[in-house]
């Protein structure tokens, strides 16, 4: 697709890192330890929301229920950021129902169910950030095509409709050649975080 830049935030103040990103950059992460991811999702959806941003979340349960307590403590208020629409988190399964056709990405479902939640981000003329885990789930199925398939999805809607996007996998998803499916992975990106 393109080369692929490497990123790491210069210090610990990740919401200067997170700062930097541009519309239409597809970052990924592959991760080894949930703490690590977390921080990096807290730094990009806080960044977003002290911004101004809309921001999307498409994650696991778990993951949703860690960075809500995480931005609680930040002193974001998450209830008033959903109700503005300025925050949207989704359930990744739930989400990947809307659109997985025998266990094949219909785009058409793809493009409509993830533009209206765009849409509702973007409310008030909003910048929009999203992440989404959903394609890590789509990899620990063994559903490698489907995956980049996916990434291809979103990478072609975020260049149309101009907003950032993070993608994060677990390091222990990639059993098969590891280095030959990360490098797969890492090339559908714009930007690796590390």
């Amino acid at each position: 697709m393109h080369s692929t830049e490497i990123l790491k935030p210069a210090s610990p103040d990740t919401e200067i890192f997170w700062g930097e990103i541009y519309p239409c950059e597809h970052l990924v992460q592959i991760y080894q330890n949930d703490g690590v991811f977390l921080d990096s999702l807290e730094g990009f959806v806080a960044g977003g929301i002290l911004a101004g941003d809309g921001v999307v979340v498409i994650a696991t349960p778990l993951h949703l229920s860690s960075l809500n307590e995480r931005l609680t403590k930040r002193g974001i208020d998450v209830a008033i950021a959903s109700q503005r629409n300025q925050y949207l988190a989704l359930d990744a399964e739930e989400t990947l129902s809307r659109f997985i056709v025998n266990r094949w990405p219909d785009d058409i479902l793809f493009r409509d169910f993830v533009a209206s939640i765009l849409q509702r981000a973007k409310g008030g003329g909003r910048r929009v950030r999203a992440f989404g885990e959903m394609v890590a789930l789509l990899w620990a199925q063994g559903n490698n095509d489907a995956t980049i398939r996916l990434e291809h999805l979103w990478h072609r809607l975020c260049q149309e409709q101009s907003f950032s996007l993070f993608c994060a996998y677990p390091r222990s998803g990639f059993t098969r050649d590891a280095s030959a499916s990360i490098k797969e992975i890492c090339d559908t990106h714009s930007r690796v975080v590390s």
